[in-house]
C-alpha cells in the first residue's frame, strides 16, 4: 500500500498544468538555493498531502551505508562527522527523505546533542544527530509553521540559508551539511508570520479550495477513489509521477546551462526595486526562480515569462512590511514593468569596442534602462525591517497606517475604528507558568538562565553536570566505591532547568455601550487594545475578544492566534446602548473556563475595557459586583482597562477593579511613553 496520495493525483500538480504550489514546490527541488517554499492557505485545501507526495516524485539519491549525515559520495568536498569514508566504502541508493518537524520539538531535537546514555555508559562523548542532519538532501517539512517557536523558525532558515550547522555544546563540537528544501504550511487563520520570517522564505503560494462545482467533485472522486483502493489508485497516476521525475532530473542537469542574461537581471532589479521590497535578497531569489523555471520549461535562457512567473512566485510576501499587511502583488503593474517585448538577446561574444568613440544608438537605450532604476533600488538598506529586538525597544508598529473612519457619535451601533497604535506598556501574568514558549510572562523553558535540575524525561538535554555529579555523590558509598573516580549511571542525570517567557491568553472584553462612545471615547479605546494586539502578535499570544452593549455579551472572536482577524473584528465592533456589564464579565468567565479545559498549562490575561457603569437590566449594579467576585475567584490576572475620561470622573472602573483584584489601568497610560511620562513626572515631584 503506497504511504501517501500520488503527487500527480493532487489537483493543480498535474505535469502539464502546474499550480502556483505545485510550480513552487518543483522549482524549489530543482534549485534548493532558491530558499523553500511557505503554503499558506484554509484548512482543507491539500497543503500537507501536496509536501508528503512530493518525496516520492524526487530522483533517489546515493549515500554511503554506515553514514548518518548523507552526504553526497560523488563530492570529494563533501565531509561527514561519521567518515572519513574510504574508496571501498559500500554505497545504497535510497529515496529522498521527508522529515516532519513537531510543532513542539525542542532545540536538541532539531540541532542535535550531546548522547547522554551512552557518556554515561560508555564513558565517550559522542553526537547524537538531528533533525537537520537527517533531513541532508532532502525535505524538511514543517507544518503550521506559524506556531513554531520564533528562535526554532530563524534556525531552521538560518540553517537552509548557510547550508551547514555548527554544533557547540556540551561538550560536543560537530559541524555537518545540511542542505535541504525547507517547506512550511500554515493557516493563516491560526496566526501570521512576522515580516522577518516571511522574507527568510525563498517563496511563498496562497492556496484556497476550488469555487468551481465540477473541480470540488472531481477532488471527491479522488480522494474516495484512493481511500477505496490505494494501490490501484497509484497505478493509474505512475507513469504521470515518473514523467515528473524525469523532467526534474532533466532540469536540474540544465540548471547550470541556463544563461542569466544582462538585459533580464536588470528587469528583475527593475521589478524589485519599483515594488519597493526591503533588501536585496528578493533580487536574488527571483534570479534563482526564473533559471529554475526557465530550466523546468527546457530554455536555455531566461525569457520574460520566466521572470514574471518568479515574481508572483518571490515578491508578494515581501511586500507585507507590517503585521496587519496582506500579501499581494498588483499584476498589472508589474506587466507594466515587463512590458509586451521579449528581453534583448545576449550580445556575442567580441573585442571591446573602442570607448573613445562613444556610446552608440543602440547603446543607449539600455544605458538609460540600467541606470533608471539605481535610485529606486538604493532605497532597500535605509526601509530595513528592524529585527525582533529591536521590535520590542522602539514603537516601531506607529509606522501602520490604517484607515480612519471619524467617529459617528454616540447613537446605538455607530462604528468607529482606531488610528494609528503605539508601543503599549507590558502586561504580564502574575506567577511562573510552563506554558508555550513566546515573550510575555515569566514560565519554565527550554531556553533561558538557568534556575535549576531536574531529572530527564528524554533521550537528549541540556546536561547540568554539578547536579549530576552532586547526585551521584551521595551513591557512592552505596555503590561500593569510596575513592577513586564517581560512578556515574542513568539515574544520577541531571538537566537543566531554565526561566524564560512563554505566550499567553489575551483576552479582550469590550464594553462598547453608548457611555463609552461619548465623547469620541471609542476611537481611543479601540486604539489602545489595537495596540495591545500587536504587541500580543509580537509576543506570539493567542487572543480572544468579547463585546457587550444593549442586553447582550457576544464573543466577537473566539480565542485565536491570528491577530489579523482580532483587528479586523475591532474595527467592526458598533458602539452605543446600555451597558449589560454583568453579562460581559459572566461571558469573559466562559471563555476563560474552556480555554482552561483545553490547555491548561495556557494561562489567561483578561483585560477589561470598560468605564465601570452597569445599566443593563434589572439590578444592573448588584448583578455586576456579583460577577465580578465570580470572576475574581476564578485566580485569573486581570487588568481594568478605564476609559472614562474628561474632568468630572466618577472612579467606577477603579472600583471594578478593586472587586476584581485587578490592575487598575486609565486608558491614557496604556501607552509606554506616556507612562513613563508619568513616572517621570512623579520623581520629579518627589525630588523637589
Amino acid at each position: 500500500m503506497p504511504q501517501h496520495y500520488p503527487f500527480s493525483a493532487v489537483l493543480g500538480c498535474e505535469i502539464d498544468a502546474l499550480d502556483d504550489m505545485g510550480l513552487a514546490l518543483v522549482l524549489t527541488t530543482i534549485s534548493p538555493e532558491i530558499g523553500g517554499v511557505l503554503v499558506r492557505g484554509e484548512k482543507g485545501t491539500a497543503k500537507s498531502t501536496t509536501v508528503r507526495a512530493l518525496a516520492a516524485v524526487l530522483p533517489p539519491i546515493e549515500v554511503y551505508a554506515a553514514d548518518r549525515f548523507s552526504v553526497d559520495p560523488a563530492d570529494p568536498a563533501a565531509t561527514s562527522p561519521d567518515g572519513p569514508f574510504g574508496t571501498g566504502a559500500e554505497t545504497v541508493v535510497r529515496s529522498v527523505r521527508l522529515v516532519e518537524l513537531p510543532v513542539g520539538a525542542t532545540e536538541d531535537r532539531v540541532l542535535g546533542s550531546l548522547h547522554l546514555e551512552r557518556a554515561l555508559s560508555h564513558g565517550k562523548v559522542e553526537y547524537e544527530p538531528g533533525l537537520l542532519a537527517r533531513a541532508h538532501r532532502g525535505i524538511l517539512y514543517v507544518d503550521e509553521v506559524n506556531l513554531l517557536h520564533d528562535h526554532l523558525v530563524d534556525l531552521l532558515l538560518d540553517a537552509a540559508a548557510m547550508g551547514q550547522v555548527t554544533v557547540e555544546r556540551d561538550g560536543v563540537s560537530v559541524e555537518h551539511a545540511a542542505r535541504f528544501v525547507l517547506i512550511g504550511t500554515m493557516n493563516p487563520e491560526e496566526g501570521e508570520l512576522r515580516p522577518q520570517l516571511l522574507d527568510r522564505f525563498g517563496l511563498t503560494v496562497e492556496v484556497a479550495a476550488p469555487r468551481e462545482p465540477a473541480l470540488r467533485a472531481e477532488v471527491v472522486r479522488r480522494r474516495m477513489a484512493y481511500d477505496a483502493d490505494p494501490v490501484a489508485f497509484a497505478a493509474r497516476y505512475r507513469d504521470a509521477d515518473r514523467a515528473l521525475t524525469e523532467r526534474v532530473e532533466s532540469a536540474r542537469e540544465r540548471l547550470a546551462k541556463v544563461r542569466l542574461t544582462e538585459s533580464a537581471l536588470m528587469k528583475i532589479a527593475e521589478v524589485c526595486a519599483t515594488f519597493e521590497v526591503d533588501g536585496l535578497r528578493a533580487d536574488i531569489v527571483t534570479a534563482r526562480t526564473a533559471v529554475a523555471h526557465a530550466a523546468w520549461e527546457s530554455r536555455d535562457e531566461v525569457t520574460r515569462a520566466d521572470i514574471r512567473r518568479a515574481a508572483l512566485l518571490a515578491l508578494p510576501h515581501r511586500r507585507r512590511r507590517n503585521p496587519f499587511d496582506a500579501p499581494g502583488l498588483d499584476e498589472d503593474l508589474l506587466d507594466q514593468i515587463l512590458g509586451d517585448d521579449e528581453l534583448p538577446p545576449e550580445p556575442p561574444e567580441g573585442p571591446a569596442p573602442d570607448e573613445s568613440q562613444g556610446p552608440s544608438e543602440d547603446d543607449t537605450p539600455d544605458q538609460a534602462q540600467a541606470d533608471g532604476p539605481r535610485d529606486e533600488a538604493g532605497k532597500g538598506d535605509s526601509d530595513q525591517a528592524p529585527t525582533d529586538d529591536t521590535l520590542a525597544e522602539t514603537p516601531a508598529e506607529s509606522d501602520v497606517e490604517l484607515p480612519m473612519t471619524p467617529p459617528a457619535g454616540t447613537e446605538a451601533g455607530s462604528t468607529v475604528r482606531a488610528t494609528a497604535p503605539y508601543r503599549p506598556r507590558l502586561l504580564k501574568v502574575q506567577g511562573l507558568g510552563e506554558g508555550e514558549a513566546g515573550r510575555r510572562s515569566r514560565a519554565l523553558a527550554s531556553t533561558g538562565r538557568r534556575v535549576g535540575a531536574r531529572r530527564p524525561d528524554g533521550p537528549t538535554g541540556s546536561l547540568h553536570l554539578v547536579e549530576t555529579l552532586l547526585a551521584a555523590a551521595g551513591k557512592q558509598s552505596s555503590r561500593g566505591r569510596t575513592t577513586g573516580r564517581v560512578e556515574l549511571r542513568n539515574e544520577d542525570l541531571r538537566v537543566a532547568v531554565r526561566e524564560g517567557r512563554e505566550a499567553n491568553l489575551v483576552l479582550f472584553c469590550v464594553d462598547a455601550s453608548g457611555s463609552m462612545a461619548a465623547r469620541r471615547r471609542m476611537t481611543q479605546v479601540k486604539t489602545a487594545i489595537l495596540s495591545l494586539l500587536l504587541d500580543a502578535y509580537r509576543r506570539r499570544d493567542k487572543v480572544g475578544l468579547v463585546t457587550f452593549r444593549g442586553a447582550e455579551a457576544t464573543v466577537a472572536l473566539p480565542p485565536t492566534h491570528s491577530v489579523d482577524i482580532a483587528a479586523a473584528r475591532l474595527d467592526e465592533v458598533p458602539a452605543g446602548g446600555r451597558t449589560p456589564l454583568a453579562e460581559g464579565l459572566l461571558e469573559a468567565a466562559r471563555v476563560l473556563t474552556r480555554e482552561r479545559m483545553r490547555d491548561p498549562r495556557l494561562r489567561p490575561l483578561l483585560v477589561l475595557v470598560t468605564d465601570g457603569r452597569a445599566t443593563g437590566g434589572k439590578d444592573a449594579v448588584a448583578r455586576s459586583q456579583q460577577a465580578a467576585e465570580y470572576v475574581a475567584g476564578l485566580g485569573v490576572t486581570t487588568v481594568v482597562m478605564d476609559g472614562e475620561s474628561g474632568p468630572l470622573r466618577l472612579g467606577l472602573a477603579l472600583r471594578l477593579a478593586e472587586l476584581l483584584r485587578a490592575e487598575h489601568l486609565p486608558v491614557a497610560e496604556v501607552s509606554a511613553e506616556a507612562l513613563a511620562g508619568t513616572v517621570r513626572s512623579r520623581t520629579q515631584k518627589g525630588a523637589a
